[in-house]
């Protein structure tokens, strides 16, 4: 019989773990779809600073004599010192997603150290700082919250000291890494160079613009382009990481959510077994029993 009780009480705990995994996927579900909506609304200006920031780089890089000076374009200057900014979640229970971008931020880290870069990691979300922490890997500066709650303006205080130091000269690259959102069933490891800028990368829009400008000695006007791009870059890296965040969950509480069925029905017939073999062991001791007593 206490065989049967542990049975009966395992059976029970899964039941409780299916709801709980089960409402789980639900909440996931909601979110991601609240998270699509921002990264979609966010996309249309993503693509309206690009265009402008493509369009009047390659218009002082055109008409220009010597082309674009802003150290935001360097992309010839040697490496020395860069900045690495990673982007994990707050919380667990999404299946791999956190260990990936661990995974190719750890690649980074050696191919910088291989090509004698000196690195200051900078994390966002509380799953890489500890992982990183733990494993006693220096850390430049650590911000959580962030990447639970996207807000431009914390994104934005997040990337000036990287922007800063990087004008100053004191950094030559900024690179971010996280984990984007492809699909409902997909993430999509990420890896993008902030700066320098390379143009190569911006997309450039064929459609002639309604954006007038006649590229003179000042600059400023690109400089603040490519300040705004690099802070939403970063803006929208952590919409997109958080809808991924939530796919990823959302995939782990349904994967969860059937094993803890399938671990439920076995039980079951673990327990439906035990019991006939309870029941045939008395049936069995009471006819001899009664055999006896003839």
């Amino acid at each position: 019989m206490a065989a049967l009780k542990d049975i009966k009480r395992r059976i029970k705990s899964v039941h409780n773990t299916q709801k709980t995994t089960s409402a789980m996927k639900l909440v996931s579900t909601v979110k991601l779809k609240r998270a699509e909506e921002t990264a979609s609304q966010s996309r249309a200006y993503s693509q309206k600073l690009n265009e402008m920031l493509s369009m009047i780089a390659r218009q002082i890089e055109h008409f220009r004599i010597g082309g674009i000076e802003s150290r935001f374009f360097a992309q010839d200057q040697e490496v020395k010192k860069a900045d690495l900014i990673f982007v994990t979640a707050d919380k667990g229970l999404c299946g791999g997603f956190n260990y990936r971008t661990i995974k190719a931020v750890s690649h980074k880290l050696e191919s910088y150290k291989e090509s004698k870069i000196k690195v200051r990691l900078r994390g966002i979300g509380k799953k890489g700082i500890e992982y990183f922490k733990f494993n006693h890997v220096e850390l430049y500066d650590s911000t959580t919250e962030l990447s639970s709650s996207p807000s431009y303006e914390k994104a934005k205080a997040h990337i000036a000291k990287s922007v800063s130091d990087y004008m100053s000269g004191l950094t030559d690259q900024v690179t971010l890494i996280y984990n984007g959102y492809k699909n409902m069933i997909t993430q999509e490891q990420k890896e993008i160079h902030l700066l320098p800028v390379d143009l190569e990368r911006v997309e450039e829009f064929e459609e002639e613009s309604i954006i007038e400008f006649e590229p003179k000695g000042d600059e400023t006007i690109l400089n603040v382009l490519v300040e705004r791009y690099v802070e939403f870059n970063l803006y929208y890296a952590l919409i997109d990481s958080l809808a991924a965040e939530h796919s990823a969950r959302m995939q782990a509480m349904e994967n969860a959510t059937k094993n803890a069925k399938e671990l439920s029905r076995n039980l079951t017939l673990q327990y439906n077994k035990a019991r006939q073999e309870a029941i045939t062991t008395e049936l069995s001791e009471i006819v001899s029993g009664a055999e006896a007593m003839k």
